[in-house]
């Protein structure tokens, strides 16, 4: 069997899409495989920072995503049960952009996804790879399409693409204990959109409450957002609390009691669609497990990869930044050269490129976020954020939140 694919992409998120973007721009030919049909809602706080959309630009995406985006994100706010402060975003200081906005999953991922298909990758949605087989150069995969076709392709690398909580194909030794057991911190993330609230425009919020943390912020089409992630243990207690009701209107009945500035910014508003819910998500490294397990030519990017706690509201410039590494690094050899050597050290290459990248990030979203869900520390926080707003805005820069892009010039600049 003979390879008639460079890279074979599993999943077409930002990360996914991103990837066979820059795969494409270098003439590698590439073939995605999506579970889900598009466009569809998706549980993600939907931010980007500044380094995020000169992301975009530089995959050929960006003006369209600013047309469609919520306004510029120009405030970075807290809410807790006594505290509402609002304070300056920390401003990026090189790059095209200053400041982040907000665009909703339901275009981002279908700009990206048609971007690549322009491209010359093929797409194949709704489907999904069921099993992954062989060595770097020549990997077997086994495709599922709708009405249950299954089919054989074969492509010299594979992309892992796909969220860190669904189930993954059968790479055999390189499976990686999705089935772990249950614990009272597992955090499950849940979204819903709501028409006519008032989170403040150009704020982005971070909310604190027991168990949990949230965001809430003004997207595309001048639909709010609300994203919340919180633990096992609070999540039962607080469908106990409100029986009766799903596990998201719960949630939001909690947060409405909670938390002050949050129920004044719903007053009004009315939800758009259901409560959105996913989970256990486990934040953590997972960047370097292939290359553990042995598959060195299977190479993981955005969730699949690494996640932060979504507290920082970073998710989607991680994937589009991962991908831009990732991309860069196969790029640089001609496809038929990839052998399990070169697949080695380019997966080296790239984990070292991405700890460098995000680790800082990791450590303090994990530290904010153990911060947000413990009511003896999320108080005297919010008691400092009224005394001095300015450490809100410090907060927002040691979270990244003003860090540029940092790539090398893009392959094809977009002009727009």
């Amino acid at each position: 069997m003979r390879a008639d694919l460079d890279a074979l992409v599993i999943g077409a998120g930002p990360a996914g899409s991103a990837t066979a973007i820059g795969l494409g721009q270098a003439g590698w030919r590439v073939r995605i495989v999506e579970q889900h049909v598009f466009p569809r809602r998706k549980v993600c706080g939907e931010s980007l920072s500044a380094a995020g959309i000169e992301l975009l630009d530089a995959l050929g995406v960006g003006a369209a995503c600013r047309a469609a985006a919520g306004p510029e994100l120009d405030r970075v706010g807290w809410m807790s049960r006594g505290a509402r402060v609002i304070a300056p975003f920390p401003s990026c200081a090189q790059g095209r952009y200053r400041v982040g906005r907000a665009l909703g999953r339901e275009r981002l991922d279908v700009l990206l996804l048609e971007r690549a298909g322009a491209l010359g990758a093929k797409i194949e949605q709704p489907a999904r790879i069921r099993a992954v087989t062989g060595r770097p150069g020549l990997y077997r995969c086994l495709l599922e399409s709708a009405g249950g076709h299954h089919e054989w392709i074969a492509a010299r690398v594979v992309i892992a693409a796909y969220g860190s909580w669904g189930p993954e194909p059968d790479f055999g030794s390189t499976r990686t204990g999705r089935s772990a057991p249950e614990r009272p911190g597992d955090l499950f993330a849940f979204k819903a959109n709501f028409r006519d609230a008032d989170p403040g425009h150009g704020v982005l919020s971070v909310i604190a409450f027991a168990g949990g943390y949230g965001g809430i912020v003004e997207a595309d089409d001048g639909r709010t957002t609300l994203a919340c992630c919180i633990r096992r243990d609070a999540l039962a207690a607080c469908r106990r609390e409100f029986p009766g009701i799903g596990a998201g209107a719960a949630v939001e009945s909690a947060l409405r009691r909670e938390c002050g500035g949050l129920r004044r910014a719903l007053a009004r508003a009315r939800r758009e669609g259901p409560w959105l819910a996913v989970g256990p998500i486990r934040p953590g490294v997972r960047v370097e497990e292939p290359l553990a397990c042995g598959l060195a030519g299977v190479f993981r990017v955005g969730n699949a990869a690494g996640e932060s706690h979504p507290l920082i509201g970073e998710g989607i410039t991680m994937a589009l930044h991962a991908a831009a590494l990732l991309s860069r690094r196969l790029a640089g050899e001609p496809p038929g050269m990839i052998d399990e050597a070169c697949a080695r050290a380019m997966q080296e290459g790239y984990a070292l490129d991405w700890r460098e990248a995000f680790s800082t990030r990791l450590r303090v979203a994990a530290a904010y976020s153990k911060l947000a869900m413990r009511p003896l520390l999320a108080g005297p926080a919010g008691a400092a954020l009224r005394l001095w707003p300015g450490l809100l805005t410090e907060a927002a820069r040691l979270a990244d939140k003003a860090r540029p892009a940092g790539l090398p010039p893009p392959l094809h600049e977009e002009h727009a």
